[in-house]
């Protein structure tokens, strides 16, 4: 059939299938420290730039606050982070990483990257897939999407 285009050959479908193994991936990698995927890219922001507000927390990692604020409430049950208001504008929400965050860092970072050393990729493929995969997010970061609606 003219124009029929093979599942296998989508960028879209690879990285849509990549996704969900490393979701799959993570979620044994984490299982034993209590945390998802998410927590995890949160945790790993707040290892270096803790103290932050919400707000800037989910400029990092690219989550509006209606999904970091249920997020957050988990983490801090299990007491890795705490939340306390601004005392200069009540509305802003200050992130602070626990004692037990701090304490089980490095821990976290090198379970998981002895886990990532069964891939078997060397630092270099790494980079370069990461390379690829940031120049379709930021294509995409600048596609109009009503252009796209306008199409059809």
């Amino acid at each position: 059939m003219a124009g029929s285009r093979q599942i296998d050959s989508e960028l879209c479908f690879g990285i849509y299938n990549a996704n969900k193994k490393f979701n799959r991936f993570y979620q044994h990698v984490l299982a034993e420290y209590g945390l998802t995927y998410p927590q995890y890219a949160v945790m790993l922001v707040l290892w270096i730039h803790s103290p932050i507000t919400v707000r800037e927390l989910g400029s990092y990692v690219d989550l509006d606050s209606g999904t970091l604020t249920p997020l957050l409430k988990r983490l801090q049950k299990n007491g890795w982070v705490t939340k306390t208001r601004s005392t200069k504008d009540e509305r802003v929400v200050n992130i602070n990483i626990t004692e037990h965050a701090k304490a089980m860092r490095d821990e976290v970072y090198d379970h998981v990257n002895e886990c990532f050393e069964i891939l078997g990729l060397e630092r270099d493929e790494i980079d370069k897939a990461l390379k690829v995969v940031n120049v379709v997010s930021n294509q995409l970061d600048n596609v109009d999407v009503e252009k796209i609606a306008a199409v059809n």
